[in-house]
């Protein structure tokens, strides 16, 4: 056990430090504080030294310069061994045994404003080198390097009145690296935007410990703010098939946000129903009869407040969760009855631009595929065009493809997604597949649209298109026999347009 006798404070955040600038005070411990942390002190009625005092001089350069100096840094980085107590003495500098530093916001600066020179005044440079040196030190210093730790701190003085334990510090420790750590990596990311070092550096702060894994013997963690994102209205604890799947939801949505209603029902991060129409009810009835069987159990999302009509027909079903822009009071009231079912208001739609999966021994990272098809991007092939309606559902239909697992086909017909086939080995199986669901929910093929998310490299799946009453097709293009499919459609009366853009998804 060591008693803490001398205390440095420099803080950005003072929320929450008044009882423990109190607490210290009461246990006779010499605090050591500069600029706005000093004057915070003093307004307390707390005794507190200048460092500028300890140090003879002034805070300089604007605020840049205030602790970097022998006399703090000595202070930390003794050793309490007969050596370095000694040239302590010698220099006149006194312990320190406790340090308590906050850093400057760099990443709210970064995500609140565009302005350099601000973001640039934000870096931190004697906090952090205040973190690393009492860290490192911790066999005789206690290191406090956030405002998530003032708590901690707080109940070690209250309970050990003072004292504190090797391994009190050593979590301290790491608790500071971890800080320092992400603080790094957020000013490195920063300088990083828009340069051609493909560095792969990544810091989240949060961590939420999930009930476990992808299956029961799994445990899972998720690293992230969740609640930056949703709030969360209703449920038990989302589980990590629960993120996986919101995650395509969100993505699929983002696509419908400025839309006419919209509904999507997600199972396995597949889409296997998707509908937009005048109404929410309209969407979700819409939706629901893709496929009323795979709905059981899944994530349903959408782009509208969800009202108690909608919620009504949504309450029949089992489901997992269900994400909107918000719930009418009504709404709410009802869906909530199911206490175990997860209610969603998300606060927006957006997704990171740049997204990375581990695979191996590492990580790839790509750009997120945030590329929407709109009219100026079909090329016709053929010529036959399509109709309004038919280019409409085509459109509609690319969106949908692209969220299926490859390979990926999309039947379309009045805005409603009618078929699907994903993650089949040959595009011939997910046509068939998608022809097949169709059929087997009642569903007139005559006049569907179909989307592939990558080339056809034979004409085989537009005769086949054909032959069930399907005559206008999007894809990408780029086989080198895009010709035998695009000579089949002219001597069938199909209309084909190219987008030029794949959409894997693996």
């Amino acid at each position: 056990m060591k008693k803490i006798n001398s205390a440095l404070i420099s803080v950005f955040h003072k929320d929450g430090l008044d009882e423990i600038v109190k607490t210290l005070d009461s246990l006779g411990v010499t605090i050591y504080s500069t600029g706005g942390t000093q004057n915070y002190i003093e307004s307390l009625g707390v005794g507190v030294e200048a460092v500028e005092d300890l140090t003879s001089y002034p805070s300089i350069l604007d605020g840049r310069v205030k602790t970097l100096h022998p006399k703090v840094f000595g202070g930390l980085l003794a050793r309490r061994e007969a050596s370095h107590l000694a040239q302590l003495q010698e220099y006149d500098i006194p312990e320190i045994d406790l340090v308590i530093v906050d850093l400057y916001p760099f990443e709210e600066t970064v995500a609140n404003t565009d302005d350099e020179a601000t973001i640039i005044e934000k870096i931190d440079i004697g906090g952090i080198s205040l973190i690393r040196a009492a860290a490192k030190n911790y066999k005789d210093v206690t290191v406090v390097s956030s405002k998530e730790e003032y708590s901690i701190l707080l109940e070690l003085l209250k309970e050990k009145q003072g004292f504190t334990t090797l391994d009190d510090r050593r979590e301290l420790a790491r608790q500071a690296f971890k800080v320092s750590s992400n603080y790094d990596v957020a000013i490195f990311n920063y300088f990083n935007e828009g340069t051609a070092d493909l560095s792969f550096k990544h810091s989240i702060h949060r961590s939420d410990i999930l009930r476990y894994g992808e299956n029961p013997h799994q445990s899972g963690v998720f690293y992230g703010d969740f609640e930056a994102m949703f709030e969360k209205m209703n449920g038990k604890a989302v589980s990590y098939n629960n993120m996986v799947d919101i995650d395509a939801a969100v993505q699929i949505m983002r696509e419908f946000r400025d839309d006419d209603p919209t509904f999507a029902i997600l199972k396995h991060t597949n889409t296997c129903g998707l509908a937009t129409r005048n109404t929410l009810k309209e969407a979700w009835d819409a939706a629901l009869a893709c496929d009323n069987i795979s709905a059981f159990g899944g994530i349903f999302v959408c782009n509208r407040s969800v009202d108690l009509v909608t919620a009504q027909s949504i309450d029949k079903l089992f489901y997992e969760v269900v994400i909107a822009p918000d719930f009418d009071k009504e709404a709410l009231e009802l869906l909530s009855k199911k206490k175990n079912r997860i209610l969603l208001k998300i606060n927006n739609f957006d997704v990171r631009k740049r997204s990375f999966r581990s695979l191996l021994n590492g990580v790839v990272e790509q750009d997120t595929d945030l590329k929407t098809e709109g009219s100026e991007d079909l090329n016709l092939a053929t010529k036959k065009a399509p109709s309004e309606s038919e280019t409409e559902d085509l459109l509609f239909a690319s969106v949908a493809v692209k969220h299926l697992k490859s390979n990926g086909i999309a039947l379309v017909k009045n805005k409603q997604l009618i078929g699907m086939g994903c993650g089949q080995p040959s595009r011939v199986s997910a046509l068939q597949q998608a022809i097949a669901k169709a059929k087997d929910f009642g569903f007139d093929l005559d006049g569907a649209v179909m989307a592939s998310d990558a080339f056809f490299p034979f004409p085989d799946c537009v005769e086949i298109a054909k032959g069930v009453g399907i005559n206008a097709v999007i894809q990408p293009g780029g086989s080198i026999k895009d010709q035998l499919s695009i000579d089949y459609c002219n001597e069938n009366g199909m209309a084909m347009v190219m987008t030029g853009i794949r959409h894997f998804k693996h």
